[in-house]
Formats: structure tokens, sequence, C-alpha cells
């Protein structure tokens, strides 16, 4: 049993990612004593680091965007942190793409400056061009209308949907493909439009594009940035916060279920059998995982269970954690990402894994980014080389616990890492002689540190479907019940973010001011 200095608590928050300790801080700004619960040993969800022989990788951030001092993002994350995180602008430059066997096509910011970039490609689709450039601003100020919604009262929300209608019926009930395939029949340029799409891990046809423009236009905006240290400094800077103003994080307690009373949550319910009391809980476990792993299967609340069922799970993926030795800079390697689809085809999951040919690899260089990585008299630097999956290709093993797969689940991996590996050595033939370490991770992976259904990277989908819920409210139907995180707002750390800002504006109204003005 825990043993705890505090028996009730103001707002008890499930999970430790962006979202779970952004609410947790903004809470405890505003006065209110929260206690933090995560199932690993490690806080920090995907934003948390591990070591290997001298390596230190960072297990989900490979850069943000929205993090120039002048960023709305950034003003609210100094103001959650006990001290500000310093980053670290990556440069102009931050992601290089190969399509096909074209030659390598470098990506700029800002709106202004990517424009140049196609236009020198594709001199001959200025037009269509200019038409992007234009479609990504509208539809990043479509996706912004929506976010206020999540936080607010169902009718006052219903009402400035209604307000923003013709705009979100143009660019976010529309996806990414359909919004392309009106400004352009030319292939490559197509490609190269959709191809970030793994910052959001929606397929070109089947994500809202007003999800892929908002992640895009975080970059465009304000550039592409890493923070200095790796992403461990989210919880190291986050998480005092909590602390400072009464409150107390946990790692290794695993929620087992909440604890429901007049049709209200008071509480959780731990694995070990404890029972620990709040006035508000806030999930950062996903909405989906909420309702499958914590919620009694009689709260309730068929509609709005059934409806966040029927939205999809996101992408899954392999990633190969490689250590070098060497002048990595040398042979090849950049602190911009490389996004590399070998066949030119950008709308496709590698779903014959192990064997085949990935149809989309991303290739970056974590060390390169981070100004405090020393690399010794080793040279010692990492790498992530990830492709992006479906989960069926390891359903079968996902009931059976981690150490008790078998051999021919060690066989399956050992077959996609030989897969992989040939396919980074194809593109970076120097950098794959420097290699002295390797270590992949599977979807399994993912659901063993987030939980994730499917080993869904990014939560829910990013389909029309799901920009356009109702469902997905920070304030559930169930009373004293919150959700936060991606699933809320948006994927990636700055969506976790937002999400988590406006799960404790929901909480305590009095986080509104901080971030509006």
């Amino acid at each position: 049993m825990i043993n705890s200095k505090n028996d009730h608590w103001d707002a008890i928050v499930i999970g430790s990612g962006i979202g779970g300790m952004t609410a947790g801080a903004a809470l405890s700004r505003v006065g209110h004593k929260v206690l933090l619960l995560e199932q690993h040993q490690t806080l920090g969800g995907l934003t948390h680091s591990f070591s290997r022989d001298g390596f230190t990788w960072d297990v989900g951030l490979h850069y943000l965007g929205g993090m120039a001092p002048e960023d709305r993002n950034r003003e609210m994350l100094d103001w959650l942190c006990e001290t500000p995180i310093d980053f670290v602008s990556l440069g102009s430059v931050y992601d290089i793409l190969h399509i096909g066997w074209s030659e390598p096509l470098p990506l700029s910011r800002p709106y202004e400056a990517q424009e140049r970039d196609l236009k020198d490609r594709f001199p001959d689709q200025t037009e269509a061009i200019e038409a992007w450039t234009h479609a990504l601003r509208e539809g990043r100020a479509a996706m912004y209308k929506i976010f206020p919604t999540r936080a607010m009262p169902e009718v006052a929300g219903d009402m400035l949907d209604w307000w923003n209608r013709r705009a979100l019926a143009k660019w976010c009930a529309r996806t990414t493909k359909e919004v392309i395939d009106d400004i352009t029949d030319h292939p490559e340029l197509a490609a190269a439009m959709a191809a970030q799409w793994g910052d959001h891990g929606g397929l070109p046809s089947k994500a809202s594009f007003a999800m892929h423009a908002l992640i895009s236009g975080w970059y465009l905006w304000s550039g592409s940035w890493y923070p200095v240290g790796g992403s461990a400094a989210f919880a190291d800077h986050i998480t005092p916060t909590i602390a400072k103003n009464g409150g107390e994080t946990r790692a290794g307690v695993r929620v087992e279920e909440l604890l429901i009373e007049d049709d209200t949550v008071v509480g959780v319910r731990t694995d070990d059998g404890t029972e620990i009391r709040a006035d508000a809980v806030i999930s950062d476990i996903g909405v989906r995982e909420t309702i499958d792993n914590l919620l009694p299967a009689d709260c309730g609340h068929e509609d709005w269970i059934a409806e966040i069922r029927a939205l999809p799970s996101s992408i899954a993926h392999y990633t190969l954690f490689i250590g070098f030795e060497g002048d990595i800079e040398a042979a090849g390697a950049t602190k911009a990402n490389h996004w590399i689809y070998p066949t030119g085809e950008v709308d496709a999951l590698w779903t014959s894994a192990p064997d085949g040919e990935p149809p989309c690899m991303v290739a970056s260089f974590g060390s390169l980014k981070n100004p405090k990585h020393d690399p010794g008299p080793k040279q010692k630097h990492m790498g992530q080389f990830m492709v992006w999956s479906d989960w069926d290709s390891v359903a079968k093993w996902a009931d059976q616990p981690a150490r008790e797969r078998g051999e021919d689940y060690a066989d399956f991996k050992r077959r996609v890492e030989v897969t992989m590996m040939a396919q980074f050595e194809r593109y970076f033939p120097d950098l794959a002689k420097l290699i002295v370490h390797c270590e992949l991770a599977t979807p399994l992976s993912t659901v063993s540190y987030t939980g994730h259904r499917e080993g869904a990277f990014y939560g829910l989908d990013v389909t029309p479907e799901r920009v356009m819920s109702d469902a997905l409210r920070a304030q559930t139907p169930i009373p004293g019940l919150y959700l936060a995180g991606q699933d809320v707002a948006s994927p990636g750390v700055p969506g976790a973010l937002w999400g988590g800002l406006l799960s404790a504006a929901s909480v305590d109204p009095k986080v509104f001011p901080k971030f509006r003005g």
C-alpha cells in the first residue's frame, strides 16, 4: 500500500506524457494540489530517453515546431516549467525528401522559403505551388478554430462550429489527398506536398487536411527546434512545478480502474489495491484506452463510448535505434530529417514486414541536434531509422507477455532488422560502416510503454471524423473525468501540450487567461 501525505487530491493525472505533465503543471500554477501517476519507472511518456552501451536515445522526439521564443507554445511551456527549457534551432532546412530516384529535395522555412524550394524543383507548377501555400495557411487557421471547442460546453462549441462551418467543411472535412488532387496532377509534386504526413501519422488518403496543415505550419511558421539535453528535459523542467505547489509525481504506479460513485469519477484504484481520491481525474493515456481499460462496463454513456470506439487507431512503427562511432556528418548525417520513399509512393505503410521493401522510412540523427551531446574520443553518436507500418504483422504475439513470445518472434525481429538495415545502408552507405550498436523497437514496444491500442504511436488516427468529433472534448460526459494529450488536440508535443492545457482549463477556468492573452 502507498502511504501519502495527502489522502485527497484536487486532481489526479494518469500518465506522464506531455499532456499529463502539462495538465498537472497548469493546475498547480493556479493553486491545485495534483498527484501525477505513471506506470513506468521513468516519467515523460514518449519524451523519455533510454541508454545502452554509452548511447542515449530520445524515444519519440525527432524535432519540434512552434518553439521559437516568440511563439505561443513556447510562452506556455515557459509558464509551465519551474525553470525554462532551452531550445536550439535546427536551421532553415529541417527536412530532406528522397522521392523515388529524384535528387533529394531539401525543404526550408518559412512558407515563402518552402514555396521557393518547390518552385525551383517544379518551375512549371508555379500556380499549383502558390495554391498549396495558401491552402496550408487556411487549413492551419481552420484547425485553430476547432481547438477552443474542446474546452467549451457542448452548446457553445456547437455554436462556434456552426459559425465556422464553411472553413471547417473546406479544410477539416477533406483529406490531404483530396486537397492536393484539386491543386495538381503532377505526381512528384503531389508526393512532395504530402511527404511529411508522418509528423501526424495520417496517411494522405485518410488524414484531415487541416491537421496536415496545422502540423506543417508549426515548422513553417517558427522553425524546427530541439530541447537542449534531449527530450528528457520536459519531465526535468515541468514536474518540479507540480511538486513545488504541493503535488507529487509517482512513477511505477499502475492505475487499474477509475472509482465511480453516484455516476461521478471520484478517484482511482491502483493495481495493488490502493484507492486514491480526488475532485477531478485527468487521463493522459488516450481516450480509447481510458474507456477500454479504466471504465467499468456498466458506466453508461453508450453513445459517447460508441463514437470513440468508431474512431480508428493511428499508424504503428518499427524503429532501429542506432549507435555510431566516427564522424557521422562527414559520412552523410545531418540535423535535418530524411524522408525516404523508394518507389515515389507516399500513401503507403509497410504491410509486408519483415519482407519486402518498406515504402516509407525516416532517418534522424538526434546527437547532432543536441548541443549538450559530448561524442567523446570515440565520436559516439545516435540515430534512429523509422518505418511506418500496420499492426497486423505483430498482432499474433500481442496477447503474450514480452519475455514469452518465443523463438518465432525473435526470428521475426531479426528479419525486420535485416530488412531495415539493408535499406539504411542503401541510402547511407558510409554511415552504415560506422554502426557499432543497433536495437529494434516494434509496435509491441509501443504497446508496452504507452498502452496504446494496436501500437498507435499518435493515438487516434487524424481522420476528418476525428477532427470534427464532438466526443473528444476535454471534459467527458462522465462527471469528474477529463481527457488530456494528443487525442484532445493534435499529435506531437505541441498538440499534446495544448491537449493538457485544454484539460486543465476545463477543470479550472482560471487556467484560460494564462493562454488567451
